[in-house]
């Protein structure tokens, strides 16, 4: 129950001071994070703490179900998925002439770029099956879309207008991350670059479904994320600087 789960998330977070601050474990999940610990001394307690916060806005009563402003959502969407690419950025490395610091803002906007997709593609799912709305409220109101007509999944031109406007935005955070692949060591650019493209293309797959995620789920098949692999790793050569895929120069 919701006790629970915050009795649970509170304990994670006095076991990640005491693993940061003193080397404590309890278990071989513990065993492995000080291990990255000591290989990665950049490695903050931050973005773990704060993921842990991110989490506590979930717990059904307890957290928060509705956003009034995407900076609302924005803050979610870092603790939830922003953090991942915070706590990652250490272990991946920088590049020669690139810093962590340079970097920061490309892995915070991926991280956001796939937690917005997340909703994007689970808008009925997260209404009809958990009662939740998380696209911002007056982002509704000016595309006028009602949290009924989302509950009824009903589709209609306002909405399909407001679904273009939030993968626009979703795009936007993309495009940020995308500047962020050159800065990482050569030997992880293939895995972020792979996982920004078959991520990114859920919001292909929700226009492909006439924008209509409130009764369909858009999904990247297995076979369709294998075969933009070649193209991901393309894009992560200096030869895609000067020879770019169709569609990578617009």
């Amino acid at each position: 129950d919701d006790i629970d789960m915050l009795t649970d998330l509170s304990a994670w977070e006095i076991r990640l001071e005491k693993l940061f601050s003193h080397g404590t474990v309890e278990d071989m999940l513990d065993l492995a994070l000080l291990d990255s610990i000591i290989k990665c001394p950049d490695l903050s307690i931050q973005p773990f703490l704060d993921m842990v916060r991110g989490m506590l806005m979930d717990i059904p009563d307890l957290g928060q179900d509705r956003y009034e402003t995407f900076d609302e959502l924005h803050l979610y969407c870092y603790r939830v998925a922003g953090t991942v690419g915070l706590m990652s950025m250490p272990i991946f490395g920088c590049a020669d002439g690139f810093g962590v610091e340079e970097a920061t803002e490309p892995a915070l906007s991926l991280g956001v770029a796939f937690q917005i997709t997340n909703i994007l593609r689970d808008v009925g799912e997260d209404a009809v099956e958990r009662g939740r709305i998380y696209l911002p409220r007056n982002d509704m109101e000016k595309f006028g879309v009602t949290e009924e007509q989302i509950f009824a999944q009903k589709l209609d031109d306002n909405y399909v207008a407001f679904m273009k406007h939030q993968i626009s935005r979703a795009r936007m955070y993309y495009e940020r991350a995308k500047r962020g692949v050159p800065m990482l060591s050569p030997e992880s650019r293939l895995a972020v670059q792979s996982s920004l493209d078959c991520y990114g293309g859920i919001l292909q797959k929700i226009e492909e479904n006439g924008y209509d995620n409130l009764t369909k789920r858009a999904y990247v098949s297995k076979w369709e994320k294998l075969a933009l692999i070649p193209f991901s790793w393309y894009r992560t050569q200096d030869i895609a600087k000067t020879f770019p895929l169709p569609g990578d120069d617009d």
